[in-house]
């Protein structure tokens, strides 16, 4: 008998329960996304992984919370606990653009309508499930919750904001990537536990009244209300333990308690089997009549082949939410995940993207881990790669040149972002990476190399912590060498951040003549937009960079960001008819028509 398609998925409605024979679920999910079956998705996985651990778990994706609610009453209580998270973005930077204006699609919603999701969409969700339901378990996670798991900078307010665990009145906060914890909470609750004494599980956040030995005490969210230095050692503190090799607990006082922070588990974790469940791959047939769903086409034939990043740029959250230690899938559990994609009636043989938060880490962990233990450093990259990581990128080329030899395979791309500086110095290549780059270049770019040297002044790039300038130009000009001797014409792309902490409108000028310079006219370029738990924001907040109380010069009007944008694009039309609205300075104007006559 041929099972139909909302029974593979999980059900998200209570006819689909009904037709499972279900009276009541174990865990009911709520999402600010659309629910799409997919490993790409946060919800979808820990659905499936709750699944396969026996629960019955139904999902309630974007919920309406303008109405009279039904949509968090329409599947009753769940036996053991909700849990929510806003989706696979932070839903302020979901709704608004980096110059505070409201975004008129959403990539995660079917046909990308914006609209279905409120602002700070965990708090809401959470206050109205805890009104509806005081007295069942509630669990928040995802990457909202977990990077604004305590005192944090909220850009849209302007102003700091307490742990979301406070504010959203849930039971427990799970942060970073979540699976094996939700999995420990579901299995305590099963057990007979009440949630009080569900305290003591890795990576999550509780509130307490007493603190364990060694643990790392935050000042107070009042603490830095009243003393920026005080929000600067809170980031310090934070920044500096949530990655260390031998983590502790953090703890931040609040009221006459704390919250605490337990542990993460350790990098042993194997995290094929998220990857090996049995998802769909496809959204929930309730879309079915409804446009495509953005975020979805993208990533629909892609495979993440590792979690973590050990670059901790200072605007980039990844760090402080997968990890600094890379965990990566076995080649087993990448191929059964090709072999999967195969099978899709819409696949014509091209993989989109073999890759992970940073293209190029996969495998790459230390040689000494007891050297990690001492270490301080916040980033594995700069100022220059540590010795102590294996930045062989052998194991990732066997892999791009297996998967391209398997049958029903034409082309496997690599879009996700490159760290050059893991296999290209001052000097030259490094390791292998003069291998991986042929490789790559040869048979795994779709026409067009995307890299991100983010700005063209070393004093910004410094403050994001990310290599010179130079560096970027020696890779174009291997690329270029290399494409000449193999025949082809592909581009390369460069992204370009403006706006950010430690940028000059002098310094716009000059980026945008080294850009020309190199023959490179960007299309788009990103504005910095602070989001919770960078340092890129706490320096936008505090003026000065935390680590060492130096000034640092802030863009904060909106015309300004603007205006460092548009000089970037100045060989666009509109951007030049910007500049010279805006810009008064006759020096700067006259450097800008510069650029035109060079």
């Amino acid at each position: 008998m041929t099972v139909p398609d909302h029974i593979k998925h999980l059900p998200t409605s209570a006819d689909e329960m009904k037709a499972l024979g279900w009276d009541q679920a174990d865990i009911i999910l709520f999402s600010g996304d659309a629910y799409v079956d997919h490993p790409a998705f946060g919800i979808a996985v820990i659905a499936r992984i709750l699944e396969a651990e026996g629960y019955k778990v139904a999902i309630v994706p974007q919920p309406n919370w303008r109405d009279d609610l039904r949509d968090f009453k329409k599947l009753g209580k769940p036996r053991l606990f909700f849990g929510l998270s806003s989706g696979n973005m932070d839903s302020m930077v979901n709704h608004y653009t980096a110059r505070k204006r409201l975004r008129s699609d959403d990539a995660y919603s079917a046909a990308g309508r914006a609209g279905f999701r409120p602002d700070y969409a965990t708090k809401v969700y959470s206050q109205i499930l805890k009104k509806l339901y005081p007295d069942i378990p509630l669990i928040i996670g995802g990457i909202e919750a977990s990077l604004r798991r305590f005192t944090h900078y909220d850009y849209w307010a302007d102003r700091l904001f307490p742990s979301i665990l406070e504010e959203s009145g849930a039971d427990i906060l799970v942060y970073g990537m979540g699976e094996k914890s939700i999995v420990d909470i579901a299995q305590k609750l099963n057990e007979g536990l009440d949630i009080e004494q569900v305290n003591t599980i890795p990576q999550t956040l509780i509130r307490t009244n007493e603190l364990p030995n060694g643990c790392i005490t935050l000042p107070s969210f009042n603490d830095c209300i009243d003393k920026k230095k005080d929000f600067a050692q809170h980031f310090v503190l934070l920044e500096t333990n949530s990655n260390a090799r031998i983590s502790k607990p953090i703890a931040e006082p609040i009221g006459n308690g704390f919250i605490l922070a337990n542990p993460p588990h350790g990098n042993e974790e194997n995290i094929d089997s998220y990857f090996n469940l049995p998802y769909t791959r496809l959204p929930h047939p309730r879309y079915r009549k409804k446009a495509p769903i953005p975020a979805y086409e993208m990533i629909r034939h892609s495979v993440n082949i590792h979690r973590g990043c050990f670059g901790a740029c200072s605007f980039c959250t990844i760090s402080m939410h997968q990890g600094r230690f890379i965990k990566s899938r076995s080649e087993k559990s990448i191929f059964k995940e090709i072999e999967q994609i195969k099978k899709m009636p819409d696949f014509q043989g091209t993989i989109s993207d073999l890759g992970g938060p940073s293209a190029n880490m996969y495998k790459m962990d230390v040689k000494d881990s007891e050297l990690c233990k001492k270490c301080k450093r916040a980033s594995c990259l700069y100022p220059k790669l540590c010795t102590n990581v294996n930045a062989s990128h052998k194991d990732l080329e066997n892999i791009y040149k297996k998967a391209s030899k398997t049958e029903g395979i034409r082309n496997v791309f690599v879009t996700s972002g490159l760290r050059y500086d893991l296999f290209l110095d001052e000097e030259g290549f490094i390791n292998d990476g003069r291998s991986y780059f042929e490789t790559l270049v040869k048979s795994h770019i779709s026409g067009r190399l995307k890299v991100a040297p983010e700005h063209g002044i070393d004093d910004v790039l410094k403050i994001m912590r990310k290599p010179p300038y130079q560096l970027f130009r020696k890779l174009k000009k291997e690329y270029e060498k290399l494409n000449k001797s193999l025949g082809k014409k592909q581009e390369i792309i460069p992204y370009i951040i403006t706006g950010h902490p430690g940028e000059k409108i002098e310094d716009c000028i000059e980026t945008a003549t080294l850009l020309k310079q190199d023959g490179l006219f960007p299309e788009q370029i990103q504005d910095f937009t602070p989001t919770p738990m960078t340092l890129s924001s706490a320096m936008y907040y505090l003026g000065f960079n935390p680590y060492n109380a130096e000034n640092v010069i802030i863009s904060r009007d909106m015309d300004e960001k603007k205006l460092h944008n548009s000089i970037i694009l100045w060989h666009k039309k509109e951007s030049r008819e910007y500049i010279s609205k805006k810009l008064r300075n006759k020096y700067l104007q006259e450097k800008i028509r510069d650029l035109s006559r060079r």
